[in-house]
């Protein structure tokens, strides 16, 4: 089991369906100035699938993934 699968695990599976672009793209840049020091990349799947755990202090990672996947959430909800 690599590290990535437990990383999703962890935080949730990920689910189908694309919200319009104008809500993905709200919630991208809200995401990056909330997390200005991230390389957020363009699929915020990415940032779930290729985290490697341990890779910052405990409660800066826990924060981290807790933000990326309420963004992930929030766009699939379609959000406005």
């Amino acid at each position: 089991m690599t590290v990535r699968f437990r990383v999703r695990d962890l935080i949730g599976r990920r689910r189908r369906g694309r919200a319009p672009a104008d809500v993905e793209g709200r919630v991208c840049s809200e995401l990056a100035l909330d997390l200005p020091d991230e390389d957020l990349g363009e699929y915020l799947y990415d940032c779930i699938d290729l985290y490697e755990m341990g890779s910052k202090p405990r409660c800066e990672e826990v924060e981290y993934l807790g933000m990326v996947q309420e963004a992930i959430d929030e766009i699939e909800r379609g959000e406005q």
